[in-house]
């Protein structure tokens, strides 16, 4: 049981926030805005959020951009690229498909791809080869809640961005989610 309390409080002291959940929700609030100040209707848009984590992220928006401009028929989507990713098959085991849902045309729309946090640019990489399979689009744009502005392996920048963290390579940055994870926070690991 002191092993235990040891290491929760040493797990604990090594946690630091960079977003607490009244924080978070502003960041949420200014990136919707972005969105309508650029998209303005929605009607040539699709919103598109990149699984696992990235769709708790795209609801959220969803959920305030219907809110903002009371049209809830903004097109939104989810992304599974599980099998499009460049590191599949290391050291990780079998991995499990997330389930994509995008039962409309994107040929010719502006897509938003909508991730938690970018780091290397490898996923959003594999998002977009994967988003290729459904047609071309117009434009592409990426929203992340939290960019790792100088990790970056491949030369992907966020167009919208809730918060530009520097970090070490070794730290990590996890978004936990009320639905997933039971509070609001992001937190430096």
């Amino acid at each position: 049981m002191r092993f235990l309390r040891y290491f929760w409080t040493k797990i604990a002291t090594k946690l630091k926030t960079l977003l607490d959940r009244h924080q978070l929700h502003i960041t949420l609030q200014r990136l919707a805005h972005q969105l309508v100040e650029n998209h303005l209707d929605f009607s040539e848009t699709a919103i598109i959020g990149l699984q696992p984590r990235g769709v708790y992220f795209s609801d959220r928006i969803i959920s305030i951009l219907k809110d903002i401009t009371g049209n809830n028929d903004i097109v939104y989507g989810r992304l599974d690229f599980t099998f499009y990713r460049d590191d599949l098959h290391k050291d990780k085991g079998l991995q499990a498909p997330d389930r994509t849902d995008i039962n409309f045309e994107i040929e010719g729309k502006r897509v938003v791809l909508l991730d938690d946090v970018l780091h290397t640019g490898r996923t959003t990489r594999a998002a977009m080869d994967a988003l290729l399979d459904f047609g071309r689009p117009r434009e592409v744009e990426l929203m992340t809640l939290i960019d790792r502005r100088f990790s970056r392996e491949l030369p992907i920048q966020p167009d919208y961005t809730g918060l530009s963290v520097d970090t070490l390579f070794e730290q990590k940055v996890k978004v936990l989610w009320k639905e997933k994870d039971g509070k609001d926070e992001v937190v430096l690991l």
